[in-house]
């Protein structure tokens, strides 16, 4: 029997208490408290969980993002190279910061195609890396190049909370990294985003930019702590940055604060449920799960895989045998209006024709594989794969076409 494949998560009993305790009180403004509001509880829980000295807690990661590339004072239509797989809030967050999206290849694997990354990163001020479905690109790579050229790289790592490249935090090798607390990512708000950095000019713009008002931002510092650096950038930016009002509530942040301490079990059992059900679908002779690379440990919390030899009637056979058999597959390609397919950003001041990143495109397979799942519901899920693929192959083969 197949398993629930919708539902995230219950929320931690927790935030019940807290959720009930705000409600009382009605003080779900992030800046109503004189400190310690949610919020900022949040904000501080986080920079320690992934170990960098700031945190800024906002209404997505678009937000989270868009506030990032206007906090690096990039010039108006300053170019910003992005991967050509990734979600439409990537370059939407580019165009909304008055700057212009380019994109590179991206290959089988979904990852950045580092030579088309190269030919094109001299005529860009800003690297934005999307970790897309969590999958990581050549970071040791992406890093040295932009380094060289002294442009700055922000980590969209949506899906990538919990993921590891060579034992560092995914979001902490960039200048600054973004997250999303969207229903079906690791820590669950049903909206919210957050980034992190350790660069206090750069969160000082940010705060301001995300509508701390007037003298706000003082909430930000910390108590006891040395915040001297922190201080000064906030004098250096007052007044003169407009505000755009990406606020987090206290609502949300209650929600996720009690999550956090169930990160390292959801990376683990997401992780054991990713490769439980790529190692059965790899033997399948129609599909194949790509390899992480080799500094990589991931945080799953979905399941990728491409269809080898299929047709697009073929590849929307598959999907619809498995949405027959309780399974939902996108084809990020087929897909009607898919968010993920680059020809679909018909607002993009530049188009792009990137020919590898549609042919993976027209046969990637996304499916959800909540951690909470078990090694029966996941073999379940697998067979439920494995058949549909048979299923249209070998009908196809019976009959000759």
């Amino acid at each position: 029997m197949l398993p629930n494949m919708h539902d995230a998560e219950p929320i931690p009993a927790d935030a019940r208490a807290e959720i009930d305790r705000l409600l009382t009180s009605g003080d779900l403004f992030r800046y109503t408290a004189p400190e310690d509001a949610p919020v900022t509880l949040l904000e501080r829980e986080f920079a320690a969980e992934m170990g960098t000295k700031y945190a800024l807690a906002v209404s997505s990661c678009s937000a989270a993002l868009f506030l990032s590339l206007k906090a690096l004072d990039l010039p108006r239509d300053a170019r910003v190279l992005i991967p050509g797989f990734t979600f439409a809030a990537v370059p939407s967050s580019i165009v909304h910061a008055d700057l212009i999206p380019v994109l590179c290849e991206c290959g089988p694997n979904y990852r950045i195609d580092i030579d088309d990354f190269t030919a094109k990163l001299d005529n860009v001020s800003a690297v934005i890396v999307s970790h897309m479905r969590g999958h990581t690109s050549d970071m040791d790579a992406i890093m040295a190049l932009c380094a060289a050229r002294d442009i700055p790289v922000i980590e969209d790592a949506a899906h990538s909370l919990g993921t590891t490249w060579h034992g560092r935090k995914i979001g902490t090798l960039g200048k600054i990294g973004c997250f999303s607390f969207q229903s079906y990512k690791l820590l669950n708000a049903g909206e919210g985003g957050i980034l992190i950095t350790d660069d206090a000019d750069l969160v000082a713009r940010a705060v301001i930019l995300s509508g701390a008002y007037e003298h706000m931002w003082r909430k930000h510092l910390r108590p006891g702590a040395n915040t001297a650096e922190l201080e000064q950038a906030f004098a250096r930016w007052q007044n003169k940055l407009p505000l755009y009002n990406l606020r987090m509530s206290n609502l949300s942040a209650a929600v996720i604060r009690p999550q956090i301490p169930h990160i390292a079990r959801r990376v683990t059992d997401g992780r054991r449920n990713h490769d439980h059900v790529a190692a059965q679908i790899n033997a399948s002779p129609w599909i194949t799960v790509p390899e992480k690379l080799a500094p990589e440990e991931r945080a799953p919390d979905s399941l990728q895989f491409n269809l080898d030899g299929m047709d697009a009637d073929q590849v929307r056979a598959f999907v619809a045998a498995a949405a027959n058999a309780g399974v939902k597959v996108q084809v990020f390609g087929l897909t009607t209006d898919n968010a993920r397919a680059f020809w679909n950003w018909q607002f993009l001041p530049e188009q792009f024709d990137l020919p590898k990143t549609r042919a993976m495109l027209m046969t990637a397979c996304d499916t959800r594989l909540p951690a909470r799942l078990t090694p029966e519901d996941c073999d379940a899920v697998a067979a439920v794969l494995i058949d549909a693929a048979a299923e249209v192959m070998c009908d196809t083969r019976a009959y000759g076409t």
